[in-house]
């Protein structure tokens, strides 16, 4: 029987699936994820399960979406006795590790959510989900020079260097001396704001070089914001590309399986919205490219750009990658669950909760009491320009989606 692969996980925070340079997005510089997607697999209907990270960060390693999984509010920690991947990898024999941002330990209220306090709060080492060595920071949006606590790092201690390029240096680094088999994860909070901030050695853009895209109103403040925020947007996405492709061609391609995703996406002033929690397309997509060794290569890899992939279906592939079976197919029939189990009362977040379910062709959301709220004709309105919740014609087809909404 063949060894089993290694298996790296890289997820970064906010970066929507429209933003890379092979989905045909303008504003986007992404070599190194181009490349990837042209090799591997490009699972282009990807979404996340919940639109905003704690949630989002605790259904990709449980493969159990929140609340089920314990997280129901933006402040609950991933419980202390769940069972994530890494608990079932560890017991598949393979060594394990995690690096960079957390984002699902218990938080205080009352600490900053932006800066070194955040940045430097200790994750206790039972509350780690299970990660032999664990390497990162629970939070604090610092795009620049991290704190880092963990394994080998007992006290918080600050590294100088962009984020994306000091955690993935770390990571390379253990990876290069690593058993093998091995599973890791390495989480980076880029391109998550402040957009801002350096981005390494890319410089932004121009705000007026950047398109906004068909669906952000034009003429006003929030083509304007729009403009401006995108410009430091794609510099900390072209940054953190090259970071990415750093540590994956570190790795070995016949015998490494390498993800790249992210918890969430944005708005960017789309449908008039900034930030993620919405149901819309700009929030809830987002990338996942998967490299896998030619001997694994499945004979539906072709087809991967039309499954309605989630990343509640990381854990249960890098099982079945770890057990040596055949990688199963996504069923093309499938509904995708997409929720917010809980508002989160920041600037520019999602008012209500909501659930729903998506495929490449229809979604439906439906408010907290379980009337419908959008309606879209994906297929034909890709977009989402046209509310069909109304829409008479469109009833019988609503009940049935609605059916297949999580209760």
């Amino acid at each position: 029987m063949p060894r089993p692969p290694n298996i790296l996980w890289i997820v970064t925070t906010q970066w929507r699936a429209q933003a890379c340079g092979y989905a045909g997005d303008p504003n986007a510089r992404t070599p190194q994820l181009d490349r990837l997607a042209a090799e591997g697999l490009n699972f282009a209907q990807a979404v996340t399960p919940h639109p905003f990270g704690p949630f989002a960060r605790a259904a990709l390693l449980t493969g159990v979406p929140s609340p089920r999984n314990g997280v129901r509010d933006y402040f609950d920690p991933l419980p202390a006795d769940a069972r994530t991947v890494a608990h079932r990898l560890a017991a598949a024999g393979y060594a394990t590790a995690f690096f960079g941002k957390w984002h699902l330990a218990e938080r205080a209220r009352d600490v900053p959510l932006v800066g070194e306090a955040h940045a430097r709060q200790i994750v206790p080492a039972g509350r780690r989900g299970g990660f032999a060595f664990w390497e990162g920071f629970e939070g604090g949006f610092l795009l620049n020079d991290p704190w880092l606590h963990g394994t080998r790092l007992p006290e918080p201690l600050q590294f100088p260097g962009y984020q994306s390029d000091v955690v993935c240096g770390r990571a390379g680094e253990w990876l290069a001396r690593a058993a093998t088999p091995w599973f890791a994860v390495v989480s980076l909070e880029a391109p998550h704001p402040p957009y801002g901030a350096p981005s390494g050695d890319v410089k932004p853009r121009a705000a007026a070089d950047l398109e906004p895209g068909a669906t952000v109103p034009r003429g006003g403040g929030t083509e304007a914001r729009a403009r401006r925020e995108l410009a430091g947007y794609h510099a900390h996405i072209t940054a953190t590309d090259t970071a990415i492709g750093r540590l994956a061609a570190g790795t070995a391609a016949e015998d490494t399986i390498v993800a790249v995703t992210s918890v969430h996406g944005d708005q960017h002033g789309a449908h008039g919205l900034f930030r993620k929690g919405w149901p819309h397309e700009e929030s809830v997509r987002v990338p996942l490219v998967v490299r896998v060794p030619e001997r694994m290569r499945p004979e539906w890899a072709g087809a991967a750009g039309t499954m309605p992939a989630t990343l509640l279906d990381l854990p249960g592939w890098a099982e079945t990658w770890a057990r040596g079976e055949r990688w199963a197919p996504v069923d093309a029939a499938r509904g995708q669950e997409i929720s917010m189990p809980s508002v989160v009362a920041l600037p520019d977040q999602c008012d209500r909760i909501w659930r729903g379910v998506r495929t490449p062709r229809r979604k439906l959301v439906l408010n907290a009491d379980g009337t419908p709220w959008l309606c879209f004709d994906l297929e034909r309105d890709p977009g989402e320009t046209r509310n069909l919740a109304d829409d008479p014609a469109w009833a019988e087809e609503i009940g049935r989606m609605a059916l297949s909404v999580e209760r």
